[in-house]
This record gives C-alpha cells, structure tokens and sequence, in this order.
C-alpha cells in the first residue's frame, strides 16, 4: 500500500513539474517573441460572432494591422474557416474588418479552408508559395506562440512571431496558458507519433 502511495506521489510529482516546465515554455516564447521584416504577416483565426470577429480576434488583426503599418510585411494573410455559429469564414469577416480599417483589399490575402492551427500555417504555407512569398510575422495570442512556431517550423515556414494579450478578458487569457499546456503536449506526442 506504502509503494502505491508513493507511486502516486511521484507520478503526481513528475507530472507537475512537467507542466511547470511546458508553462515556462510558452510564457517565455510569448513574452520574447519579435517580429522581423517580413515578405507578408500571417493573422491566425479565431472565433467569429456571426459576421463579427470576437475580441480576441480583432486583437490580433489590430496586431497585424499595426506590423502592416510599419512595414513589417507588403501582405496580410488571414487564416481560417467557418466553423460552428459562424455565417461566414473566419478569413472572410478578418478580410472585412482590416479592409474597413483602410487596408487595400488587394494587400489582404484569404485562407478560408481551415480548421485547425496546423492547417491555418499548412495552408498559409500553400498561400506563401503560390504568391512567391518566402518570410511570415505569424500573429496569434502570446500563449499560442510556442506551438504555433513549432508547426510554422514543420511545415518549412521561415517565421518571426507576434503576440497579443487581451487585458480585458485576463481570465481567459489565464485560461488560455493553463489549456495550452496538454495542447502543446498532444503535438509533441503527434510528432513522436507521426500523426501529423
């Protein structure tokens, strides 16, 4: 009984101090991520409302609306499909609003396929090649930067990465920190796997 007490412990043991290290990980990939000048940015998708993008997402166009400003890329690509309760593709309402925000629709370059981070920078990738673009600033949340590069890398993306914190949903940011851990521990087993 003593040994499968102890057994326990340790496992418990191990497994935090797994997470600890998968949190440190990603906080630091997030916090220190810069962008470098780049052939086109890369916006990756996120809940629409509707026709409307969510907070989180209009954060992220926001981002890549101000690296577009400031030369960072002569593109935008923006990545994603039409999932549940959405009336439109994830891309298509992006395209929408950065278009209304004075971008020229020809500058915005839609992926609307998607539904899955790897296939938001699989597709992304098929977009880079089809319009001879080599380099990418991927933007997405901070938490989700560390997994994003590692597929970005998979697929042969040469990128830099820029992150957002939404300060206005924290908790769901906090969320978001805590969810990436088994997130960013089911790739590394997909990758040990080839099930990608």
């Amino acid at each position: 009984m003593k040994k499968c007490i102890k057994f326990v412990l340790y496992f418990i043991i191990v497994i935090f101090l797994l997470a600890l290290i998968t949190e440190i990980q990603i906080i630091y990939f997030g916090e220190n991520a810069k962008p470098k000048k780049s052939d086109c940015i890369i916006v990756l998708g996120c809940r629409v409302y509707g026709s409307t993008p969510s907070p989180f997402l209009i954060w992220r166009l926001n981002k890549g609306l101000e690296l577009y400003d400031k030369g960072y890329g002569d593109y935008i690509i923006v990545s994603g499909g039409k999932g549940p309760g959405e009336n439109i593709s994830e891309a298509k309402a992006m395209k929408n609003y950065l278009v209304y925000k004075g971008i020229d629709s020809s500058r915005v370059i839609m992926e609307d396929k998607s539904m899955s981070t790897m296939e938001n920078l699989s597709n992304s990738k098929r977009v880079m090649e089809e319009k001879g673009l080599k380099t990418a600033v991927i933007v997405s949340n901070k938490y989700h930067l560390k997994r994003a590069s590692l597929m970005a890398e998979s697929h042969g993306i040469e990128g830099s990465y820029s992150g957002v914190f939404v300060y206005t949903y924290k908790n769901r940011e906090i969320t978001g920190y805590i969810r990436e851990i088994p997130a960013l521990w089911k790739y590394y087993l997909y990758k040990l796997f080839k099930v990608y």
